[in-house]
């Protein structure tokens, strides 16, 4: 492929204006010092300043931003990107979709309805929550969700597929369910700190246990540059499908420059590491 057309290509044009937004936006110095960096650990800053160098130039701040503000602009700047790529791959992956960034309640998609029956039965009665656990709640920081299709949509000019009752209970017939089907759960996770981070891999699995009907996916997008804390929440593979790391071959050469990209290529050749620019292929699978 050509560099003319490789530059002009839907998922690296949208990679480069989400660089853009992230090197206008929160990923900023303070000191001199990266956004993402951990200023208690020198490594920490180092390899943080090396991927930034190779990213492009960003804006120097006197005093660091709040971590919860940069966290929220960046679950913006992810949304923007996945508007920008997988929304226009209809021809691979055909649908009604969106993209809503803190979606709320739960109860909202198709497979979580009944957890809203669940949410009132607590508020009427407090003391059931001791016995109900906590685990239906969950709020996403990104989903993607499809809308059921009306017959007229799942019929096609050669081709009637439904019609009548039948089929009477799959939620994609627009007649048999009116409410959005969660397609996607994105975590992101501006940099990874502490045990909460462990929030993400607990949320995917409560995902996967209190729907009725189709599992969603559950990605996490991270900043994070270094590999242990990166490699904290995306070992194992009955929790998180995969990782996305908003520089992944920036962070492999900052890394390797450190002597510390071992751990980094085996989350990559484990399949539990890719770039933010594999999501988009990655959701319409």
């Amino acid at each position: 492929m050509s560099k003319s057309l490789e530059e002009s290509s839907l998922i690296l044009s949208a990679r480069t204006r989400f660089y853009q937004r992230l090197l206008s936006g929160p990923l900023v110095t303070t000191h001199g010092v990266p956004s993402i960096a951990d200023t208690s650990n020198q490594k920490s800053v180092r390899i943080s300043a090396s991927m930034l160098a190779q990213m492009g130039t960003c804006r120097g701040t006197k005093s660091k931003q709040a971590g919860q503000t940069s966290g929220g602009e960046f679950e913006a700047i992810v949304s923007q990107f996945i508007e920008e790529t997988f929304l226009q791959l209809g021809h691979i992956r055909p649908g009604h979709w969106r993209v809503i960034n803190n979606p709320g309640r739960i109860g909202q998609f198709e497979q979580y309805q009944h957890l809203e029956a669940l949410l009132e039965l607590v508020k009427q009665h407090p003391e059931t929550r001791a016995s109900l656990g906590g685990d239906y709640l969950i709020r996403p920081d990104l989903v993607i969700v499809r809308e059921p299709e009306d017959d007229a949509a799942l019929n096609s000019a050669n081709q009637q597929v439904v019609a009548g009752v039948f089929p009477a209970h799959s939620p994609l017939r627009k007649a048999n369910n009116q409410l959005p089907i969660l397609h996607a759960s994105i975590s992101c996770k501006w940099t990874i700190r502490s045990d909460r981070s462990q929030n993400t891999r607990t949320e995917a699995l409560n995902l996967m246990r209190n729907r009725k009907g189709l599992v969603p996916r559950a990605v996490a997008v991270t900043a994070e540059p270094l590999p242990s804390r990166i490699g904290s929440i995306a070992y194992g593979t009955g929790d998180l499908d995969c990782i996305y790391h908003i520089a992944l071959p920036e962070l492999l050469v900052a890394c390797k420059a450190e002597g510390d990209d071992e751990e980094l290529r085996v989350l990559v050749e484990g399949r539990r590491l890719r770039d933010i620019s594999d999501l988009p292929l990655d959701l319409a699978s």
